[in-house]
């Protein structure tokens, strides 16, 4: 069974108590001064909490990234990340953020005068479409609303009129909650298009949500250290299959620190120095992901989505986003009006040590996310609901409504019993139709 993570007093991921997480702090504009409650539950949709072990891996002495020591432990990464991709393909991992590993995919598969068609559901397949602007792509945009998806027959009629050379998926939309079917969505838009690349950003839902890359027909998946891997922000991930491999080689945009080429190309060796202390704690993770066992970190997951929409449910609150629609790793929740996201998020962390965050683009004033990824254990999100019942049950009961105090944690632990008494512990969450 997953145990939560163990932190010491005034620990907050590394942070000493007494230190700055402890003691005042200059404000960055529009945010309040003073001291802050280091996180006993770390909520966020990133970067997640690092458990203890992979804290220690980062936190090693560096060694020589041209060492038998860092290719035993590059080998062992690149393999334990392309077996999570299921993929025959290659994986490049190189020091950037999520966003960087997107630039990347975009600069080193397409060429000017392209055409592709972005799938936007919300904040970050707006920035895939973006980025993709910056370098003069021509973009046709299928703007879904945010908590919803698109269908498989709106992707497809839409692809038939566009005819783009590439697809923009974001799997994971992180700023609602929302999971495309993948398995589904890719070999539709393969048999509409065949000639058409996939370009997948799986940054908030790789080793979460089972992939099959080679089989589902992705040519290109990006992801990140920091959300499901367990590991510090700082490295960016794209592994390519075959058809992606060809693109590298015809791509005519502009590159330089993204280019994929010096990697593929060198035999193991890399262009630029490595985050090399990052590689250690990444090992570190996909060790704890093997110890788990792959399909108990998805089923777990899985039960973590089911516990947090049973318990903001039992608060007489919604998610954003529908049931057979949740992405099994993050949840927005839908505030009524009268009581602020900002104050809710702050009174959770100084009052009661539990991170949460705001919604973000038009519904940050409206909305808060919930993070469900990574280490996070169901003790935690059953401390995480305790929390919200203290803060919100008041606040509700003042703006007409009357949710039973405890009504929260209840529900999660009721769903939490009900999985450990199950012959499968995403049985709860097959029932309420949560993820895919």
């Amino acid at each position: 069974m997953q145990q939560p993570l163990q932190r010491g007093a005034g620990d907050c991921h590394g942070q000493p108590a007494g230190g700055p997480a402890a003691g005042p702090a200059a404000a960055r504009p529009g945010r309040e001064p003073g001291p802050v409650r280091p996180a006993t539950v770390f909520l966020s949709p990133g970067p997640t909490a690092v458990p203890d072990e992979v804290r220690a891996a980062c936190a090693r002495q560096v060694v020589l990234h041209r060492s038998r020591e860092f290719d035993q432990v590059s080998g062992f990464v690149l393999e334990g990340l392309r077996r999570l991709f299921r993929t025959e393909g290659r994986v490049v991992v190189f020091p950037c953020s999520g966003t960087g590993a997107l630039e990347a995919a975009v600069v080193n598969t397409l060429s000017p005068g392209d055409r592709v068609l972005a799938v936007v559901m919300g904040l970050f397949g707006d920035r895939f479409a973006a980025i993709a602007e910056a370098y003069g792509l021509e973009v046709d945009r299928l703007e879904i609303p945010w908590g919803q998806v698109p269908t498989v027959e709106q992707v497809v009629e839409r692809l038939r009129s566009a005819r783009p050379g590439a697809v923009f998926l974001t799997h994971s939309e992180t700023s609602t909650g929302a999971l495309l079917p993948l398995d589904r969505l890719v070999p539709a838009i393969r048999e509409a298009a065949p000639e058409t690349l996939v370009l997948v950003d799986m940054v908030s839902s790789f080793a979460a949500v089972p992939v099959a890359m080679d089989a589902w027909g992705i040519d290109v998946a990006v992801t990140g250290s920091q959300k499901a891997l367990m590991t510090p922000p700082g490295l960016g991930i794209v592994a390519l299959g075959p058809r992606a491999l060809e693109a590298v080689e015809r791509a005519r945009l502009p590159r330089f620190t993204w280019d994929l080429r010096p990697y593929l190309a060198g035999g193991g060796d890399f262009p630029y120095t490595p985050a090399v202390t990052l590689w250690f704690g990444l090992k570190a993770a996909l060790e704890r992901i093997a110890a788990e066992g792959e399909e108990n970190v998805y089923r777990r997951h899985r039960l973590l989505s089911a516990m947090v929409r049973a318990g903001v449910r039992a608060l007489g609150l919604e998610p954003l986003v529908r049931d057979e629609d949740a992405s099994p790793t993050v949840t927005a929740v839908m505030l009524p009006e009268g009581i602020r996201p900002a104050k809710v998020i702050r009174r959770l962390q100084d009052e009661h040590g539990v991170v949460v965050v705001s919604a973000q683009g038009h519904l940050k004033d409206r909305a808060f996310r919930i993070g469900h990824m990574g280490a996070v254990a169901p003790a935690e999100v059953r401390a995480g609901m305790a929390a919200l019942d203290a803060v919100l049950a008041p606040m509700l009961a003042g703006a007409g409504h009357g949710p039973v105090p405890g009504s929260a944690a209840a529900a999660a632990e009721a769903v939490r019993a009900a999985a450990a008494g199950s012959s499968g512990a995403d049985a709860p969450a097959r029932a309420a139709g949560v993820g895919r």
